[in-house]
């Protein structure tokens, strides 16, 4: 057995999930290792859609998956979708061929090493035939339990070497690694200002996503409202007192209703400017508390007044245990808070002007139409870019796994690849990317993958033929024509792939995505959604602000 083979099986019976790479002859070994224990394998066009794939598959089921690619050039085309994961504290593997140590005058040669590192993943390395499974289990054991993206390198000459006789049929087993448990006095603090407080707010990232329950029977013992982040978007969903998402995606009530709360309580969010606006969504005077189970997010993009270094969800415990026998308390939840909630807080509910025009659609009146039509059952990608707000405003979710969120990094490009990965971890949801035409442009040789695995994917194109952050950002005074472009017929160009194409200019032409919908769903359905002006996307102002 060589130290390629030995890599794929142990990481076959650590429990990879899932497998998606390019392969080229730096990988081809491992990947077939792999593959030959049972891990299931999508190849794709392209590495950058690899590693996407990957990264939402893990968001999306909860497991962890694997990328492979080949030394040098492979792994420079997957480095954004790296970045973006490490970003995300996605747990993610990333099986990267490296160059031999002797091979100097290697094309394909250059410092894996200090690239990965500078995108912030980890990297790793098996280092000889003697130390392949403790590398490999070690380089698992930070990406599953630290939450880590972890790129571990397979020099060439050390994926040869034939292992000692008889290796080891199993791997060691791995212990299961603890949270942090906050401290008493820490807890003791957070719920003096829980009691105090009149109008307390809860906002819920990704570190929150398995502290649902904990988290609600919190905010019903002290009257607290819910919110999230973007990435945990539907982790309240059903709750009476959900405001949905917190910052730049906020219906305007919500936004006031945040900005006037007297506690602020971030569980596992990084309370970042496209959460907090800038500071915005603080109310002043209001006391500020944030629990992480990583020191180095506490305080990180807003002042505190408390920080909890600690798991979410034994910290929401142990908080409740301090309350046990007291009575609920009314906190934010008075007078006709619920029906406000009901009434206002999303977007879907509120009236705007309709931009429409002959030949284009309102954006916002698309997406509020494409929501009633789709059918619950849903996981919702996008992409990003100016039309971002619109199918995370209004595209609604039926959990906090029905949402894909691959935005730490703001690259444009990444949103159908995400949508695919999420659709391969939850095949029994209909996927659903929202994408402007410059992203999907940038990613389009995945949309051969989705056809080729008969993907019933839903691609709704925002297509204003520029990149339009560009244009609402410079305004009309300064010359736009580097950043605007003809009108391309990107329905027709889906129809080359083989998938399903629909242009849609007006409210009518929306029959023919009903028509697939009833359908067999058989193939990807690209709808090239020519959209009017509403003047720039209010999350923009949020956006470039920051930069």
């Amino acid at each position: 057995m060589t130290v390629a083979e030995l890599v794929g099986r142990t990481l076959a019976q650590l429990g990879v999930a899932q497998i998606f790479g390019v392969i080229g002859s730096g990988n081809f070994h491992v990947t077939n290792s792999l593959r030959s224990h049972g891990v299931p394998y999508i190849a794709t066009r392209h590495e950058a859609g690899a590693i996407t794939m990957a990264d939402a598959f893990a968001r999306t089921s909860g497991q962890l998956a694997v990328m492979t690619t080949h030394q040098g050039c492979g792994l420079t085309n997957a480095i954004t979708g790296i970045g973006e994961a490490a970003k995300s504290r996605t747990p993610l593997l990333v099986l990267a061929a490296d160059s031999a140590g002797s091979a100097v005058r290697s094309n394909f040669k250059i410092d894996q090493d200090s690239l990965i590192r500078s995108v912030g993943a980890i990297s790793e390395r098996v280092h000889s035939a003697q130390s392949a499974v403790a590398d490999t289990v070690r380089a698992y054991r930070t990406a599953a339990q630290g939450r880590r993206t972890v790129v571990l390198n397979l020099p060439l000459d050390v994926q040869s070497q034939m292992v000692p006789a008889n290796p080891q049929s199993t791997p060691p087993s791995i212990p299961e690694l603890h949270s942090p448990r906050a401290n008493k006095q820490a807890v003791l603090q957070l719920v003096n200002l829980l009691t105090r407080a009149e109008r307390p707010v809860f906002i819920a990232g990704r570190g929150a996503r398995n502290a649902r329950e904990t988290l609600i029977q919190l905010a019903d013992q002290t009257g607290a409202l819910l919110a999230t982040s973007a990435v945990a978007n539907g982790l309240f969903n059903g709750h009476p007192y959900n405001l949905g998402i917190s910052g730049g995606f906020s219906s305007p009530l919500t936004a006031e209703i945040i900005a006037g709360a007297d506690l602020v309580v971030g569980w596992g969010a990084s309370m970042n400017m496209w959460t907090m606006r800038h500071g915005k969504m603080i109310g002043a005077g209001a006391k500020v508390v944030q629990i992480d189970s990583e020191t180095a997010a506490l305080g990180a993009t807003v002042p505190l007044d408390l920080a909890v270094h600690g798991d979410v969800g034994e910290t929401a415990a142990d908080a409740l245990a301090l309350l046990k026998g007291e009575e609920p308390l009314q906190g934010y939840r008075r007078g006709d808070m619920h029906n406000k909630i009901a009434q206002r807080s999303r977007w879907n509910d509120m009236e705007t002007e309709n931009f429409s025009t002959e030949s284009t659609i309102d954006p916002r009146l698309l997406s509020k139409l494409l929501d009633e039509m789709l059918p619950q059952e849903r996981t919702v990608a996008v992409d990003s870019g100016n039309f971002v707000g619109y199918p995370s405003a209004y595209f609604r979710v039926p959990d906090h796994f029905g949402s894909c969120f691959t935005q730490s990094f703001q690259s444009v490009g990444l949103g159908l690849s995400t949508a695919l990965g999420a659709a391969v971890a939850r095949p029994d949801r209909l996927p659903v990317l929202g994408v402007g035409d410059g992203g999907f442009l940038m990613g389009i040789a995945e949309l051969e993958t989705a056809v080729r695995l008969r993907i019933p994917l839903v691609i709704v194109i925002y297509n204003d033929n520029a990149y339009g952050a560009e244009v609402h950002h410079f305004g009309r005074e300064v010359d736009l024509s580097i950043v605007t472009f003809p009108d391309t017929d990107l329905a027709a160009i889906g129809r080359g792939f083989g998938a399903t194409g629909v242009t849609v200019r007006r409210t009518d032409d929306l029959t023919a995505v009903q028509a697939w919908l009833d359908g067999p769903r058989t193939t990807p359905l690209v709808i090239d959604a020519k959209i009017s002006s509403d003047g720039g996307a209010w999350w923009l102002e949020e956006a470039f602000a920051g930069h």
